[in-house]
C-alpha cells in the first residue's frame, strides 16, 4: 500500500516536471546554477588564523579542507561563530584539522537542484561540497545560490511584490 503512494507520487512528479511547471526548474542540474563558485581549498595545517582570512579575502562563508586534492572536512562561517567565539583559543597555532566537520556530505555537479535543496533543508546546511567523479572539490553550492537563481527566474513574483499592511512595523533603532 506504502509502495503505490510513494509510485503515485512520483508519476505525479514526473508528470509536472515533463508539463514544464515550476516543478522541472528544481530538477535541473547543479551545474546550471550560473553562481556557482570555484572551491577555497586549504590543507588541514591551516591556522584558523590565515582560513578565516582567506575566507574573508574570498567572500565565501566556507572552506573545503583538502589532503593531496581529496576533500577532509568543511570549515564555515557557522563553525567560527559556533566552536570558535568565545573560546580562548590561539588562532594562529590552532589548525582547520582542530575545527572542521570531517567527512562532510557531498554533491555532484549532476544532482539535481531539488536534491540539494534537501540536503540542506534536512541536514541544516548552508554549503555542500561539490565533487567531480574521482571524489576531487569543483565548487561548493551555497543556499544563496539556489535562491538566487530562483530569484532570477522569477523576478516578477519576488522583486515587486507589494507592501503588506500586516508586515509595516515600527522602525525604531535598536537600543535607542
Amino acid at each position: 500500500m506504502l509502495s503505490d503512494a510513494i509510485l503515485e507520487e512520483e508519476q505525479i512528479a514526473h508528470e509536472r516536471a515533463e508539463e514544464g511547471s515550476d516543478a522541472s526548474l528544481l530538477e535541473q542540474p547543479l551545474d546550471s546554477l550560473p553562481n556557482l563558485r570555484a572551491p577555497l581549498c586549504l590543507s588541514r595545517q591551516v591556522s584558523l588564523a590565515d582560513a578565516i582570512a582567506a575566507m574573508r579575502a574570498a567572500r565565501t562563508g566556507c572552506v573545503l579542507v583538502v589532503d593531496h586534492g581529496r576533500l577532509q572536512g568543511i570549515f564555515t562561517e557557522r563553525d567560527v561563530l559556533t566552536r570558535i567565539v568565545g573560546e580562548r583559543l590561539d588562532l594562529n597555532q590552532s589548525t582547520l584539522a582542530d575545527h572542521m566537520t570531517a567527512d562532510p556530505e557531498t554533491l555532484t555537479l549532476d544532482d539535481s537542484i531539488a536534491w540539494a535543496l534537501n540536503k540542506m533543508a534536512v541536514g541544516g546546511f548552508r554549503h555542500v561540497p561539490l565533487l567531480d567523479r574521482r571524489g576531487r572539490p569543483v565548487g561548493v553550492v551555497a543556499m544563496r545560490d539556489v535562491v538566487d537563481h530562483l530569484v532570477e527566474l522569477h523576478p516578477q513574483a519576488v522583486l515587486t511584490l507589494p507592501p503588506s499592511p500586516e508586515r509595516n512595523f515600527p522602525k525604531s533603532r535598536e537600543g535607542a
